[in-house]
């Protein structure tokens, strides 16, 4: 008997064939029968008429490196369809940690990835572990509702092998590179997906000290490839230098030519795939080309890149509910204790607007704080839209410069005042790359080119700054079913899908899953894609102490089934926890 009979879907298998129409077989956590029609008798059967049924997703760059220490849902991904992500990107983690040292990670991770420190602290379990073979250990006994894996990243790396040294970002010596290359070893064979790093100005800690491992030479990262290679396993992550062009501009940054010249020969002689977050630079917009003609040609000679690129223009969220130009102002700072609707009414007051505009930004005390965000990245309002015209590809007119124009107002001032509809909860977004022309071509371009993967949406991380955790629905949504045809083609449901399973799975090793095939693992989406939809933006004040983070619900995902077990029905968490640690070539067996 059969646990569970999708039954009448449209089977979308992963692989790029054209969909078909059949019924779906599940047992012991396993995909046993695909066929036309199937007369077993199942424990529940599905009815999947006028649905697809697709493999679940898989994330590749995602944060939850603290979140999975103390939640077990794992949201937005969950409500998403992922049922496999990889955490651990850009260099920044929590392990391996000194006892006593933890504060240095915390303060990193807050830094670059906009979680709450307070979270952090309160949350995690210090004490539980301190080498990384020991905190994948932690993360095995625990139960999720999708699968995770962990990659183990630079910063960590340094720091517990060179101490203030490494922190601070010095050249370390024969003997601190052989202790890196020790960890990393020791790391993947303990079942690390990878090892990331970042290499961008723009990730700092509260203090405003870059990545630890910023700054290292083809020496160091030759090393940590080495080591890799003698593990057998794994994939090297980057966020290049140039990765945000536009707002960081530094002699010391190689050139991205230079960076995938240098990890071409890398790859090339490890053996290691490598990957990394790739964009359409808006002061260069036509550079990504002869960068992925440059990739293509170094993959024809040995190499093994991976441009690791958006299904989404990579945008900040701007809310009076999070973050927002006017808050470092000395006048919004005299009010900003206040509760919401009295700070509300405050700031519709034609006094404080005015005083609010006509104020300098106080930078925050600590430079790596996202509070001080709107200085280092001022406002382009040409660039600035309603947060939801990003759903549908925006036209050059809905800009916030326009609109002001329109409006016989400056942009600033048309900012402001869209900020206070909504009794103050509305959203608008600023976007930094992948819409130069104010159309998605690029990312169209980028997402069909067949040596790029989908990623770098950040799910977990930039809590109230960004929500593109959602990006495998919005695939659906925009990509595949609601793109204007007037802006550009549609893409294949086919080649959607494929690109956010079997194509993430191979590059991660994950070869029991990623696609509808007798034999593989039994995650599964059942989604009525009539009826897909993105929910609304919400500030929700869910994690420990209080500290708030920005979701965005899903509905029309009938099912989602992780290792056989269905944790989602119509939209609902199930409750059921089959998700387990993803250990590298040692994959879970199947405990609903």
């Amino acid at each position: 008997m059969l646990d569970y009979l999708i039954r009448g879907a449209t089977i979308v298998d992963g692989l790029g064939a054209t969909p078909f129409s059949g019924d779906v077989g599940i047992c012991d956590g396993i995909i046993v029968a695909i066929d036309s029609s199937i007369s077993t008798a199942a424990k529940e059967t599905v009815d999947a008429a006028g649905c697809i049924v697709t493999p679940g997703w898989i994330d590749i760059h995602t944060h939850y490196d603290g979140q999975a220490t103390w939640d077990d849902v794992l949201d937005p991904s969950a409500s998403h369809g992922v049922t496999s992500l990889v955490m651990g990107n850009c260099g920044v983690g929590f392990a391996p940690v000194h006892r006593g040292e933890e504060k240095d990670l915390i303060e990193l991770m807050e830094g670059v990835e906009d979680i709450p420190g307070t979270a952090l602290y309160e949350g995690m379990p210090w004490g539980a572990w301190e080498t990384f073979p020991q905190y994948l250990d932690y993360l095995d006994k625990r139960h999720y509702a999708l699968d995770i894996g962990a990659m183990i990243a630079h910063g960590p790396v340094r720091a517990y092998a060179m101490g203030e040294r490494g922190r601070n970002n010095q050249a370390p010596t024969a003997s601190d590179l052989a202790a890196m290359g020790n960890i990393v070893e020791e790391a993947i064979e303990a079942g690390a997906l990878g090892f990331s790093t970042s290499r961008t100005l723009f990730h700092q800690s509260l203090s405003g000290q870059p990545v630890p491992g910023t700054f290292a030479d083809e020496v160091e990262l030759r090393t940590i490839l080495a080591a890799m290679a003698r593990a057998g396993s794994g994939v090297f992550e980057s966020v290049p230098g140039e990765a945000v062009a536009d707002l960081i501009v530094d002699d010391s940054i190689p050139t991205l030519e230079a960076e995938i010249d240098m990890m071409g020969k890398l790859s090339r002689e490890s053996g290691v795939p490598i990957t990394w977050s790739f964009i359409q630079d808006h002061s260069r917009p036509d550079k990504w080309q002869r960068m992925l003609e440059r990739v293509g040609s170094l993959n024809e000679n040995g190499a093994r890149l991976h441009p690791q690129v958006a299904s989404k223009p990579t945008s900040t969220l701007i809310s009076l509910q999070t973050y927002h130009p006017f808050m470092r102002r000395k006048t919004y700072l005299s009010l900003r204790h206040l509760p919401h609707a009295e700070r509300i009414a405050a700031l519709q007051k034609p006094e404080v607007k005015a005083a609010i505009l006509a104020d300098d930004d106080i930078p925050h005390e600590s430079p790596g704080s996202m509070e001080n965000f709107f200085q280092l990245a001022p406002m382009d309002y040409a660039m600035t839209f309603n947060a939801y015209d990003l759903d549908t590809e925006p036209q050059r007119d809905n800009a916030f410069d326009r609109l002001a124009a329109r409006a016989g107002i400056s942009a600033e001032e048309y900012l402001y005042d869209f900020l206070l509809t909504d009794n103050g909860k509305a959203f608008a977004a600023r976007v930094f790359v992948n819409m130069a022309d104010h159309s998605y071509s690029a990312m169209a371009q980028m997402f069909s080119n067949p040596h790029t993967v989908i990623g770098t949406h950040d799910a977990g991380a930039h809590v109230t700054l960004i929500c593109d955790g959602v990006a495998p629905t919005y695939q659906l949504t925009h990509w595949a079913r609601d793109r204007d045809p007037g802006r550009g083609p549609r893409h294949d449901l086919a080649q959607v899908v494929a690109k956010q399973t079997a194509n993430n799975a191979r590059l991660y090793g994950l070869h029991d899953r990623g696609t509808l095939e007798i034999g593989k693992r039994a995650d599964i989406n059942v989604i009525d894609l009539t009826k897909l939809s993105l929910g609304p933006l919400e500030v929700k004040s869910d994690l420990p102490a209080g500290g708030n983070r920005l979701l965005r619900s899903a509905s029309g995902y009938v099912a989602t089934f992780v290792n056989g077990c269905m944790t989602r029905r119509n939209d609902e968490d199930t409750g059921a926890r089959p998700g387990r640690l993803i250990r590298a070539a040692k994959m879970s067996t199947r405990i609903c």
